[in-house]
């Protein structure tokens, strides 16, 4: 059983690649949010900034956090800044509509931020980890 264990983690010993799954699932997922932003429009969120005081043009800095950052992760390219403000970018997004779900749990059981820690959480994790060596620039 042990050798049987030991033979299975050098046969899945490929942090790189990990490190490649985890820029590529987390870089997409947050582009489509930035998509959807290009095609329907930035209103939304500068109405929700106005009514908070906040300047109607800092909503096109989603546009920094859902489209370039993805990108620069996506590829290796500045990878660890890249992810500081896509985790910057989730922080905002979720105090700006996310606040009355933080002490809700879903009918399955879900904390009713649980996306939005997974993305937060997932952008910390490539921030530490770096982008490994299938990257434009390895930074790891």
């Amino acid at each position: 059983m042990i050798k049987s264990i030991t033979v299975f983690n050098k046969l899945t010993d490929h942090p790189d690649a990990g490190k490649l799954i985890l820029r590529l699932t987390f870089g997409i997922l947050v582009m489509f949010h930035g998509v959807a932003k290009i095609l329907h429009g930035t209103q939304w969120i500068s109405a929700i900034l106005e009514a908070k005081g906040i300047p109607a043009f800092i909503a096109y800095g989603v546009f920094a956090g859902e489209i370039i950052a993805p990108i620069f992760i996506i590829l290796g390219f500045l990878t660890r800044p890249a992810a500081l403000i896509y985790a910057f970018n989730i922080v905002i997004a979720t105090l700006l509509v996310g606040m009355e779900r933080f002490l809700t749990v879903t009918k399955v059981g879900a904390w009713g931020l649980e996306t939005e820690a997974l993305f937060f959480f997932g952008a910390l994790s490539i921030m530490l980890i770096g982008a490994g060596k299938y990257s434009i620039t390895s930074d790891s």
